[in-house]
């Protein structure tokens, strides 16, 4: 509801965890006890909202986070969240704790529940906290940073190992269905294939003939970067190496790329973004996301957040195949 006066404000985290949803969780809290008004911690998500795993927070409880990964508030998925009857007793939950206004960090399903919630009465400011920098609105996600970073840092010492043995290995790196991650590593790691869901065609035939052109050009390894989104790289592997006999090994970096202190880039954002959240919901407004568009922080109604399309940057894919 617009205009609201907020007394207490609500945070946690959901879905999938990323780095520098500690530094969000700070700025939330501090910046609310700066602006005069009570916190409340919400653990494990919206499943924890329903538990009622509510707690006050101060300044101390977020003291020396900032660097941490992870999530001090902890996080779940929770499926039953898209019934109308339990979206109702959540926020039955939030007035009997108070809750006037909440912050929502995670992805699209996040701010979904956000949605509801705000519909219902309860004012909800999302931040967009997930490493597949897959939401439309925003250029920036929190933890992307970081992850991207992760990756390429395994993926430079897989090179190296690969050069050494002459091999072709395929690195399965995480997005969902997205292929930012694999896209923005591949390129900085200089990758011979990068393969990226919205883009594939799923012709393993022009693979092999790349493995093949560089091995006649006297080229020691090959690396492909391959979206878990496309995924199978174990039975892809093998095939290639049937097909080429290019000792060929598939490397699924997993959940690494979830872990870890965050970046520099995504402690900052990250706390930038917290502190904008509580600013709104001290301005009374409500059903808004946080977001990183063309160079400025800004925010959307979440309903016209979530209709939007994102797509791969045009040019960013043509210079995975001019610059190889």
């Amino acid at each position: 509801m617009e205009n609201k006066t907020i007394r207490t404000i609500g945070v946690l985290t959901s879905g999938g965890d990323a780095p520098g949803m500690n530094a969000v969780t700070r700025a939330v809290v501090r910046e609310a006890l700066y602006k005069g008004k009570k916190v409340k911690g919400i653990m494990r998500g919206y499943a924890g909202l329903l538990n009622e795993e509510i707690f006050d927070m101060d300044a101390s409880s977020v003291s020396d986070t900032i660097s941490r990964g992870g999530t001090k508030l902890q996080t779940a998925r929770c499926l039953e969240f898209v019934d109308p009857d339990v979206q109702k007793r959540a926020a039955d939950i939030c007035r009997k704790h108070e809750i006037d206004g909440l912050v929502v960090v995670g992805g699209d399903g996040s701010f979904r529940g956000a949605q509801r919630l705000a519909a219902l009465g309860v004012n909800t400011v999302a931040v967009p906290g997930t490493i597949d920098l897959d939401i439309a609105c925003t250029d920036y996600t929190v933890g992307f940073d970081t992850a991207i970073n992760t990756a390429m840092d395994a993926i430079d010492k897989i090179r190296d190992t690969s050069t050494s043995h002459e091999r072709c290995t395929i690195i399965e790196v995480m997005g969902r269905h997205a292929g930012y991650i694999a896209l923005w590593c591949g390129i900085a790691c200089g990758a011979e294939d990068i393969l990226l869901p919205e883009k594939y065609s799923f012709n393993e035939q022009e693979i092999i003939n790349h493995v093949l052109e560089n091995r006649k050009k006297g080229k020691q390894h090959h690396i492909i970067i391959n979206a878990e989104g496309i995924g199978n790289s174990q039975e892809m592997a093998k095939r290639i190496e049937a097909a080429t006999g290019m000792e060929t090994r598939a490397s699924i970096l997993g959940y690494m790329q979830r872990g870890g202190m965050p970046t520099c880039k995504d402690r900052v954002y990250a706390t930038t973004m917290g502190a904008m959240a509580v600013d709104l919901l001290c301005e009374g407004k409500s059903n808004r996301v946080i977001a990183y568009k063309n160079g400025e922080f800004c925010d959307f109604d979440i309903d016209e957040a979530l209709a939007m399309k994102k797509e791969l940057p045009d040019y960013m894919y043509y210079i995975t195949k001019s610059l190889v």
